[in-house]
């Protein structure tokens, strides 16, 4: 995938992403207050799960103070460490803070999120949090081009704004055809998992204005937004034969937004 800025030539509020099938993604990038607020969240919870560690490590206590003094270490560590790492990668880019703010932690250039990643751009959140309050690490959003602190440039990571999940007009979805995908529900959740909520939004709003495109712009926009749906999963070939490229998002939007007909 190619990246694509805003004109803005010192800091880019919208990150533009260009697939190898020419559809383009904008991407609303989140700021140092919003991915602060969304931290002391986070840093609420956290301080829910060790006021349980506390008192956990004061029955231990009881038998050994030294079993208990271990104990809180031990949890303390796990959840200063794993908490960000393991809910970001499970969650798909957002903590309890980050989903509660509308943020989410993507690649930078729209490939899938990988493990790796998560787990550098956490593992320097002790350098962006010095000398307190992630000063360092707000200072450098602040300066770098696309809002990233020095884990998000380790990591290659970005964090957008998600928009608010709007319920679409069903009616304008539904195909008014058999949906020959609904034969294959292991296949229908395999696309629901691997399609990104942005992919998902342009195959939306390409069925929604289908009736405002150009004839050849139109076929040209679901060509390549077939072309891209059917990398997410194969279904057989009794399924898709005879489908159009139009027909064939129609179906995968049904099967992603969960209508039926």
């Amino acid at each position: 995938m190619r990246r694509q800025t805003s004109a803005n030539h010192r800091r880019a509020s919208v990150l533009s992403i260009q697939t190898a099938d020419g559809i383009v993604f904008s991407l609303r990038l989140a700021g140092p207050v919003t991915r602060f607020l969304a931290w002391l969240v986070d840093l609420m919870v956290i301080g829910a799960v060790m006021m349980l560690a506390r008192r956990l490590a004061g029955v231990l206590g009881v038998i050994s103070e030294d079993i208990g003094g271990a104990m809180l270490t031990l949890i303390f560590f796990v959840v200063m460490m794993g908490y960000s790492m393991s809910m970001e990668w499970l969650g798909r880019g957002q903590t309890i803070g980050k989903k509660m703010l509308r943020l989410r932690v993507m690649d930078q250039s729209g490939f899938r999120l990988q493990f790796s990643q998560v787990a550098i751009r956490n593992l320097l959140r002790a350098v962006d949090f010095l000398p307190a309050f992630y000063m360092t690490g707000g200072i450098t959003m602040l300066l770098t081009r696309h809002a990233q602190r020095l884990g998000d440039i380790a990591g290659n990571t970005i964090v957008v704004l998600t928009s608010k999940t709007v319920i679409p007009d069903l009616d304008q979805i539904q195909s008014g055809k058999y949906n020959s995908f609904r034969l294959y529900p292991h296949i229908e959740a395999r696309l629901r998992q691997n399609t990104t909520p942005q992919e998902a939004t342009v195959a939306l709003q390409a069925v929604l204005r289908r009736a405002s495109l150009e004839p050849t712009a139109r076929v040209e926009l679901f060509q390549q937004i077939a072309t891209r749906l059917r990398t997410m999963a194969e279904f057989p070939q009794d399924a898709i034969e005879g489908l159009s490229d139009e027909q064939y998002v129609r179906n995968s939007v049904e099967v992603i937004f969960g209508t039926k007909k």
